[in-house]
């Protein structure tokens, strides 16, 4: 059997695709999913939260999905603001696939799916929200936040969703220690045994 994780950036396995119905911005889909990637049977917990939870991103401008895997968060932001462009990263190729072909599936146009590199640098982005991957340890957690939650627009917000029990506590304090006074770090809400975190860039 391959030794793959969501966040490998080539799985090996057979990626065995299926059909799956969800529920996004009010629509009912029939989404694509495979072996190897992120929650394959449906829409996870702590994004099921995070979408429960949130408010409506912006209605124009940039928007983005860090760790999007299938697709669900960049779609749902697509279809309630069809006037902002979306993007969603990731760095396994199978889920990029997937979530290009979802975003046509739901007729969310304006969705660019790549790889982090595929995004121009002096991209900023009105709203971000992710449920990033933890597991693919803290340094490595860190460098992706690191990269992507500066580039919040003044007056942008990021929402993040992270289970308590895998360091979703720690993470807010780290982010409040690294981001400093530019931005404010709170927690949002807990639900079902997660931490629901905003960031608000203030100037």
């Amino acid at each position: 059997m391959a030794n793959d994780h969501y966040f490998s950036a080539t799985p090996e396995s057979a990626a065995r695709p299926r059909q799956i119905r969800v529920t996004l911005a009010g629509r009912t889909l029939e989404l694509t999913t495979a072996a190897g990637v992120f929650s394959p049977d449906g829409i996870d917990r702590g994004t099921s939260v995070l979408l429960q939870n949130v408010p409506a991103p912006a209605t124009d401008g940039d928007l983005l999905d860090v760790g999007c895997g299938w697709g669900p968060l960049a779609i749902t932001m697509a279809l309630q603001s069809p006037d902002a462009h979306v993007w969603g990263v990731d760095v396994n190729e199978r889920v990029l696939d997937l979530a290009r072909t979802n975003a046509l599936a739901a007729g969310a146009e304006n969705v660019t799916v790549g790889l982090p590199t595929d995004v121009p640098a002096d991209k900023r982005f009105r709203t971000i929200w992710s449920n990033p991957p933890i597991r693919v340890g803290k340094d490595e957690l860190h460098d992706i936040l690191r990269t992507w939650i500066p580039r919040l627009e003044v007056g942008g917000d990021a929402w993040l969703v992270v289970s308590k029990d895998l360091g979703g506590d720690s993470l807010q304090r780290w982010l409040q220690q690294l981001l400093a006074d530019d931005f404010t770090v709170a927690r949002a809400t807990t639900d079902k045994g997660f931490r629901v975190i905003r960031v608000h860039r203030r100037a």
